[in-house]
């Protein structure tokens, strides 16, 4: 078994999207309209950001969650005990951003976030009828003018040798939020668990736009759509000299929206970052 990468453009796309993610939690596009060299630019611009002392004049605030987060206070998954190895910058509109990096990683939210309004019309309207009454409200409303949809800018470094006994890149875990949209990374790593319980690669090539179902979709739909496990591997060979870049973007309600009986969008985020100690 392996994913399969779906042209956007083609004429049975989205059944054929929400299909994947119903199968397998991810769905893999091409073809899309995201502009392919803009993401590279922001790949450049980021990685001289990481790998300057410049990102420590940007250090998170712990009330909002915006800016560089170090690699020694990096998450540590649900369920680990031993830290991810990577280091992060938190992208909101309203939260602080470099001078010079502010244009494209903006254009590239606005633009990922446009996209992501479609996709989630795709999923609503390939509901079943039984499963989509139980949506609150319209799937696209949901993340309509939200404040809470983050922008993550991921590096991980170059492996050292000297890492942590267990740590990978990122451990096996599941995202929170209603859907991930990430362009491809501009190395490999990022796997998926089938439900047999074997880990696929996540196709790579540069240009891809790979989506995933979050924990927030799979309350929302009473576990029609399966919030999918997935991890970023650590390099082999002469790939651990090398960096890795990806721009998650985690779709996140507005924090009145009703995802089910049990959670709001704000009780269930504020459930789950309490089980990741982030506050």
């Amino acid at each position: 078994m392996k994913l399969e990468t779906i042209d956007y453009r083609a004429q049975d796309s989205a059944q054929r999207f929400v299909e994947s993610l119903r199968e397998t939690g991810f769905g893999v596009l091409s073809n899309h309209p995201i502009d392919k060299a803009l993401v590279d630019t922001i790949y450049e611009e980021w990685q001289a950001f990481f790998n300057s002392d410049e990102k420590h004049d940007y250090l998170f605030k712990p009330e909002t969650h915006d800016g560089f987060f170090p690699a020694d206070v990096s998450e540590t998954a649900k369920g680990h005990t031993v830290k991810d190895i990577k280091e992060y910058y938190h992208v909101y509109p309203w939260g602080r951003i470099p001078d010079s990096l502010r244009e494209n990683i903006l254009r590239y939210y606005q633009e990922a976030n446009a996209l992501a309004e479609e996709l989630l019309g795709w999923v609503e309207a390939h509901t079943p009828a039984e499963v989509a009454v139980n949506y609150s409200i319209a799937l696209p409303k949901m993340i309509e003018n939200s404040h809470k949809t983050l922008l993550r800018i991921l590096h991980y470094p170059p492996m050292s040798g000297d890492e942590e006994l267990g740590a990978i890149r990122a451990a096996a875990h599941e995202d929170i939020n209603l859907l991930t949209v990430l362009p491809a990374a501009n190395e490999p790593g990022l796997q998926v668990k089938a439900k047999s319980g074997e880990w696929l690669d996540v196709p790579s090539d540069f240009g891809n736009l790979i989506i995933n179902i979050g924990d927030m979709l799979q309350e929302a739909s009473g576990g029609y759509f399966p919030s999918t496990t997935h991890r970023v591997v650590n390099p082999e060979g002469a790939d651990k000299t090398r960096s890795r870049i990806s721009l998650p973007l985690f779709l996140h309600p507005k924090p009145e929206v009703v995802l089910s009986e049990r959670y709001t969008a704000d009780s269930y985020l504020m459930e789950r970052l309490r089980e990741l100690g982030v506050i």
